[in-house]
């Protein structure tokens, strides 16, 4: 019997130094998570705050396009949505991988870059053009698309302009929707570079919001040009947020 008790106590004390272990290593992993996120989101900003100050402006002694063209090549735009914390340099790769996990500078970024589909025309010509961007839980990247599935949001907050070398575009955004990563309609946007009526159906019928009049002038338009922006979304595994504006 002695024998039995004391074999029962070591077992209890390895249990216990086992599981001791296993939560001071849980509680070591929780710390190095929270700080691996912290800098995640630290360089994003850091990012976004050096772009900041290459944004092109119209006035005579303010940053050129050239200037942040400087700094990478790939960049064919600069995209800013009103009362957003969405206002970045959107850059272009040679496919739709080149910048989903590298930032501006060309390092490694798990926030990656607002990027144009390698699809698309980098001179904003086509009639659709579609941009990506990473879902921050604090806004950062395209996170604060998340912003216009609130539809007092939506109604209130539907400007924003697309800065190129040569041009600048105000947008006016007319939908929001949800929309699974496998939609054709929304993510193949070679096919609706001669016609969009297709585009525009499929999204007054899928739409959290729309703006159905300005669909209507889309259609009856000589030359419509759209610009969707998406992102991830909770509602399911392979959920879009997406939201499309006019370019004018």
């Amino acid at each position: 019997m002695q024998t039995s008790s004391t074999f029962l106590k070591a077992a209890n004390t390895l249990v216990s130094v086992v599981v001791g272990i296993f939560m001071c290593l849980a509680g070591i992993y929780a710390v190095y998570a929270l700080w691996d996120n912290h800098q995640i989101y630290s360089a994003a900003q850091n990012v976004q705050e050096d772009m900041l100050k290459l944004k092109p402006t119209a006035e005579e002694n303010g940053p050129s396009f050239e200037e942040l063209m400087a700094v990478n090549s790939d960049v064919c735009a600069w995209i800013t949505l009103d009362n957003t914390g969405i206002d970045y340099p959107v850059l272009q790769g040679e496919n739709n991988l080149s910048y989903i996990n590298t930032d501006v500078y060309g390092d490694f970024s798990l926030a990656g870059s607002i990027f144009l589909d390698s699809r698309n025309s980098n001179d904003f010509q086509d009639a659709y053009s579609l941009l990506y961007g990473h879902h921050m839980e604090n806004g950062e990247m395209f996170g604060d698309l998340d912003l216009y599935k609130d539809e007092s949001f939506f109604n209130e907050n539907r400007t924003g302009t697309l800065i190129l070398p040569d041009r600048t575009y105000s947008l006016e955004i007319f939908t929001c929707l949800l929309s699974p990563a496998s939609d054709d309609m929304i993510f193949n946007p070679q096919q609706w570079q001669d016609n969009i009526d297709g585009l525009l159906e499929h999204v007054s019928s899928e739409a959290l919001h729309v703006d159905e009049e300005i669909i209507s002038d889309l259609e009856t338009s000589e030359s419509p040009q759209v610009l969707a922006m998406s992102t991830c979304s909770t509602e399911y595994t392979d959920a879009r947020t997406i939201i499309l504006a006019v370019m004018k």
